[in-house]
């Protein structure tokens, strides 16, 4: 585990924190293999009872760190990316997200494979695949179809533009919106409650509300070719070029 990724447990309440405040803890391949792993130990730890996932400083995730992304290309399911969504889309335990300032591409489409997701009130998110060639990811093309209808989910995967806080709830991958200072807490205080319910019934309870998750799986998968093609694509490599040439000098790569 590096210090770009921190856990703690308390309580029966793994905590992981995306700790890479410099870079507004855009995602390394090395980040995406920690969080992988903590969840599939914590699958094992008969003391942990829920996950709660945050992120440091004053964001969550800006999304994949895109030079190491473009360096890094996941090239088959085993690519540290895939094997995080596909771990967090079947983790066994409850989870629950603490979402503070910036959300990102796969900062956003994360939290669909949350259980709870509570938000500041200042938080924006981004899902700008389209803006940088690329397709959605994270079984989003399905997901967000599902809770916030056609048009709504083409208007935020095809043009691909920011939206508020209460945008994400009238979606509905939004449980609450809270003061910045508030977040972390509420969302502490829910995994301390779930923490204390029977623990079979309540991971049997999450298993029958995801019954459906070959789907969401095959969608990932799918998505991740057409991913991996658009990442060869000279439309794609000229859209991060211009990504790139946008950014201010010491702003994060991420995407």
């Amino acid at each position: 585990m590096t210090d770009l990724i921190k856990t703690s447990k308390k309580d029966g309440i793994l905590t992981i924190t995306m700790n890479r405040p410099d870079k507004k803890n855009a995602l390394t391949t090395g980040m995406y293999s920690d969080m992988t792993k903590a969840i599939k130990d914590a699958a094992n730890d008969s003391d942990l009872r829920v996950i709660l996932i945050t992120g440091s400083q004053d964001a969550f995730c800006a999304g994949n760190d895109l030079m190491d992304f473009l360096n890094n290309p996941p090239q088959d399911d085993s690519s540290p990316v895939l094997q995080f969504l596909k771990t967090l889309s079947e983790a066994e335990l409850p989870v629950v997200a603490a979402v503070n300032g910036t959300a990102v591409g796969i900062g956003t489409t994360m939290l669909l494979h949350c259980d709870f997701v509570y938000v500041a009130d200042d938080s924006t998110f981004s899902l700008p695949f389209i803006n940088l060639g690329l397709v959605p990811e994270a079984g989003s093309s399905m997901l967000l179809p599902r809770l916030a209808g056609h048009q709504r989910a083409a208007e935020l995967l095809m043009l691909g533009e920011p939206f508020t806080a209460e945008d994400a709830k009238e979606v509905g991958f939004v449980n609450r919106i809270c003061k910045p200072e508030d977040v972390l807490d509420t969302a502490m205080k829910t995994a301390e409650k779930l923490a204390k319910k029977p623990q079979n019934a309540l991971r049997e309870t999450k298993a029958l509300m995801r019954q459906d998750f070959e789907s969401v799986a095959a969608r990932i998968s799918r998505e991740a070719d057409v991913f991996k093609d658009c990442l060869t694509s000279e439309e794609t490599k000229n859209a991060i070029t211009t990504f790139f040439g946008r950014k201010k000098p010491g702003a994060p790569k991420s995407g």
